[in-house]
């Protein structure tokens, strides 16, 4: 949404609600804007945590399949 979009729904909010409703108009951005920064740093969180994992699961690969080679060398 564009700042043209959000100016000409506030005016449209006024004509209805009037400037009493201001107040729970910005409350309620700002409890929506909270969720949906909450939900992309849970998100985010998630993203990195997964690509940790992964980084994790092929060190261990890598690690075993030094092992068998180095035994295999050995023998």
């Amino acid at each position: 949404m564009g700042a043209t979009e959000i100016v000409f729904v506030f005016v449209i909010y006024l004509l209805f609600f009037g400037a009493k409703g201001i107040p729970s108009l910005a409350k309620t951005l700002g409890e929506g804007v909270r969720h949906f920064r909450s939900a992309t740093d849970e998100i985010q969180r998630e993203i990195l945590d997964t690509g940790n994992k992964i980084k994790t699961d092929f060190r261990e690969v890598k690690k075993q399949d030094s092992n068998l080679a180095d035994k295999a060398n050995e023998e």
